[in-house]
C-alpha cells in the first residue's frame, strides 16, 4: 500500500545515514593496520596452568579464537555471550595476559563499583608474581589514588586499568592502549559507548555480557562483530530453582535459617532505595537470629566498602541491596536470593541478580516476592513466566534472543532502541541495511553481479482470495511469525515442498488459505525471473505489469499476444491483460501459474537470445 512505500521510504532514506556512519567506524578499524600479537610463550602456557578450575570446551575454543583474532594485523571486535558464573572473565584475563607482556596496556570497563572492586582483587590475584602494575578507578577509589592511577595510565607505568565510568573521562588518556575489555555492556548507555568509541581506534576490542541487549546481538549475528558463546556450564554446577510466590513472612524465615544452617548467606534484593530500611526492620523482627547489612548505590563510598568487606568475610548473613549487585559479583558462599516486588525488575535484571547465586557446587534458591492480592501488569507477567520457563543452566542467550524478538534490534548506531526495524521488519531491514552499506562502499554493482538493484524488489500477486496461515491452523502468534519469516527465505520448489510437509505434520492437513500462501510463494521466483512487477487476478481475468514498463522478450510477447488475440492484449502503459471466466479460486490460481510459466518462458528465451 502507500503508507508501507511511505514507511519503506523512511527507512532507506535513515539507512543511507547509517551505512555511511556504520562505515566510518567499521572502515576506520578496517584500514587502520593493528598489531599482531606474538603466539603463546611458555609465560602465557604458565599463566593459564595457574587457572584454579577446570576449563569448559566452549570457554577453550573461545580462547582460541580470540587469540586468533589478536595475531593478525587486524583490530578484534568480538563479542563474548556466556552465562552467569560460565566463565568469562577468564577468557578476559588471558587476553589482558597476552597484551600486558606485549608492552601493551588494557582497560577494563564496567558498570558498578562493585563488580570495579572485584575484578580488580581477581586481576590481582591472578597476576600474582607477575610484574604487571594493576589499578582501578571507581568512586570507591581516593581522589589521590585515581589522580596517580591516571597519570601512570597516561605515563604508561600502569598495565592494566579497571574502572567504571570514571574510565570513560576525558582526562584519561592511554599511552599505549592494546585491549580494550568492556564488562556487562547491557548497561552502558548509547553516550558512554560513543565515548567508548574513542578509546577503540585500531585497538583490540572484547565485549563480554550473559544477556546482550538486541542491538549488539543483533550486530554480532549480522556478522558486523565476531560472536562466541560460552554455553557450556562448569562441571558440578546446578540450576538455581526458581520460586514465584506472593510475600509471605513464613517461607522466607524457613529459607533464610535453612541458608545459615549450611553455612551461607543470602541476598535481599529491593526496586528502590526508599525500600531498604523498612524491608530491613521487618526482616531483623522476622528472622532476629542472623546480622543484616545495607547496599547501595548512594551509601558513602568508605561505609559501602566497609560493608561489602565485612560481607565478602561472613560478617553479616544477609545483605538487604538495590540492583547494585547485579552486575558480576561473585560470592559462592552466597545461595539464596530474595528479589522483592519482581513485578518492578525487568527481564534482563531478574536473570542477572539469579545468577548472583548459584555460583559453586551448592544448589541455589531465588524467591520473587510479589505484593500479595495485586494484579500484575501483562508485560509483567509475562516476565515473570519467561524468568519461570527459562530455569536452565545457559539460558542467557536464549533471553536475548527472545528479547530480540519481542523489541526489534532497534537503529544499529543511534538512540532509537526500536527505529525503522519495528516498521519495516528485521529481515527487510537487514537487507537494505546490507544495500545501503554496498552502495556507500560503491560496490553495489560486484555484490549484485553487475545487475544492481536486481534484488531490492519484491512482486507483489493479487488473486482475490485468502492467501495466510489462519490462527486457527496456527494458534501461537510467535511461532506464526517465525513460519512467516522462513516463509520469505524459500524459493526452490523442494524447499517449498518439504515445507508443507512439515505443516502438515506439526499442524495437520493444509487448509485453502496456506495452500494458497504457498503456491503465492511458489510463483514468487517465475515472477522475478520474468520481470513482473504485480499480477492482479479477479473473477474477469488477470493485468500484469512489467518492471521499469519493458518485457526481456518484446518480441516473444507479441507473437504470444498474436496467438491469443481473443484473449489478451496490451494496453498503453505496457500492462498485459488476460480475459478469463475465472469464478472457481482454484481455476483462477491455476490459471495464474500458467500465466506467470509462460512469461517466464518467454522471457528466458528473449535472454538466450541476446534481447535487451
Amino acid at each position: 500500500s502507500a503508507a508501507w512505500s511511505r514507511k519503506k521510504t523512511r527507512a532507506e532514506e535513515a539507512l543511507h545515514d547509517l551505512a555511511s556512519e556504520l562505515l566510518e567506524v567499521q572502515a576506520l578499524r578496517a584500514e587502520r593496520p593493528g598489531f599482531a600479537f606474538p603466539a603463546d610463550d611458555a609465560a602465557q602456557l604458565a599463566f593459564e596452568d595457574s587457572f584454579p578450575f577446570k576449563e569448559t570446551a566452549d570457554q577453550l575454543e573461545t580462547v582460541v579464537a580470540i587469540k586468533q583474532d589478536m595475531e593478525k594485523a587486524k583490530p578484534m571486535d568480538r563479542l563474548v555471550c556466556g552465562d552467569v558464573g560460565f566463565g568469562k572473565t577468564e577468557v578476559a584475563l588471558r587476553a589482558a595476559f597476552a597484551t600486558a607482556f606485549d608492552g601493551r596496556q588494557v582497560a577494563v570497563v564496567v558498570p558498578t563499583t562493585l563488580l570495579c572492586r572485584q575484578h580488580f582483587q581477581t586481576f590481582r590475584e591472578r597476576f600474582q608474581g607477575y610484574p604487571v602494575r594493576i589499578e582501578q578507578i571507581s568512586r570507591l577509589v581516593p581522589a589521590k589514588r585515581a589522580r596517580a592511577a591516571k597519570e601512570g595510565f597516561a605515563d604508561g607505568t600502569v598495565d592494566i586499568i579497571i574502572g567504571t565510568h570514571a574510565l570513560l573521562a576525558k582526562d584519561v588518556r592511554p599511552r599505549n592502549l592494546g585491549l580494550l575489555v568492556i564488562d556487562e555492556e547491557q548497561h552502558f548507555g548509547v553516550a558512554h559507548k560513543e565515548r567508548l568509541k574513542r578509546l577503540k581506534g585500531d585497538v583490540h576490542v572484547l565485549t563480554l555480557t550473559a544477556t546482550p541487549i538486541p542491538r549488539t546481538l543483533q550486530l554480532a549475528l549480522a556478522g558486523i562483530r565476531e560472536l562466541s558463546l560460552i554455553a557450556t556450564p562448569p562441571v558440578d554446577r546446578l540450576a538455581v530453582r526458581t520460586f514465584i510466590l506472593p510475600y509471605d513472612p513464613v517461607i522466607i524465615r524457613e529459607a533464610i535459617l535453612r541458608e545459615k544452617f549450611r553455612g551461607g548467606q543470602t541476598f535481599y534484593v529491593c526496586p528502590r532505595v526508599s525500600d531498604l530500611e523498612h524491608v530491613t526492620a521487618a526482616l531483623e523482627e522476622l528472622v532476629p537470629e542472623v546480622k543484616v547489612a545495607i547496599a547501595h548505590g548512594r551509601m558513602a563510598a568508605r561505609d559501602l566498602e566497609d560493608t561489602m568487606t565485612r560481607f565478602y568475610d561472613g560478617g553479616f548473613d544477609i545483605l538487604v541491596a538495590t540492583n547494585i549487585i547485579e552486575s558480576g559479583l561473585d560470592l559462592p558462599s552466597v545461595n539464596t536470593i530474595f528479589i522483592h516486588r519482581a513485578d518492578m525488575f525487568g527481564l534482563a535484571q531478574l536473570y542477572q541478580l539469579r545468577g548472583r547465586v548459584g555460583r559453586s557446587k551448592v544448589r541455589a534458591y531465588a524467591y520473587l516476592t510479589l505484593p500479595p492480592g495485586r494484579m500484575l501488569s501483562p508485560a509483567a507477567e509475562k516476565r515473570l513466566e519467561v524468568m519461570q520457563t527459562l530455569d536452565t543452566l545457559g539460558a542467557g542467550f536464549s533471553l536475548a534472543s527472545h528479547d530480540l524478538d519481542i523489541r526489534g534490534a532497534g537503529n544499529l548506531l543511534g538512540a532509537e532502541q526500536s527505529g525503522h526495524i519495528r516498521e519495516v521488519g528485521i529481515e527487510l531491514y537487514q537487507q537494505m541495511l546490507e544495500e545501503a552499506v554496498a552502495e556507500a562502499r560503491g560496490l553495489a554493482q560486484g555484490l549484485n553481479g553487475g545487475r544492481k538493484g536486481d534484488d531490492d524488489w519484491s512482486p507483489a500477486i493479487a488473486v482475490g482470495m485468502p492467501v495466510m496461515i489462519p490462527d486457527s491452523y496456527v494458534g501461537d502468534l510467535t511461532v506464526r511469525l517465525g513460519l512467516y519469516r522462513r516463509l520469505a527465505w524459500l524459493s526452490e520448489g523442494d524447499q517449498i515442498d518439504a515445507f508443507a510437509a512439515e505443516l502438515i505434520d506439526r499442524f495437520g492437513p493444509l487448509p485453502d488459505e496456506v495452500e494458497n500462501l504457498l503456491q503465492n510463494i511458489a510463483l514468487k521466483k517465475l515472477r522475478r525471473e520474468a520481470g513482473i512487477e504485480k499480477v492482479d487476478a479477479g473473477i474477469k481475468g488477470a493485468a500484469v505489469s512489467f518492471r521499469k514498463d519493458h518485457f526481456a522478450n518484446p518480441a516473444g510477447l507479441v507473437a504470444w499476444i498474436t496467438g491469443h488475440e481473443e484473449t489478451a492484449k496490451l494496453r498503453p502503459d505496457h500492462t498485459l491483460v488476460l480475459m478469463r471466466d475465472w469464478q472457481d479460486p482454484a481455476e483462477r490460481m491455476q490459471g495464474v501459474r500458467y500465466l506467470v510459466g509462460e512469461l517466464t518462458r518467454l522471457a528466458c528465451e528473449g535472454e538466450g537470445q541476446g534481447n535487451p
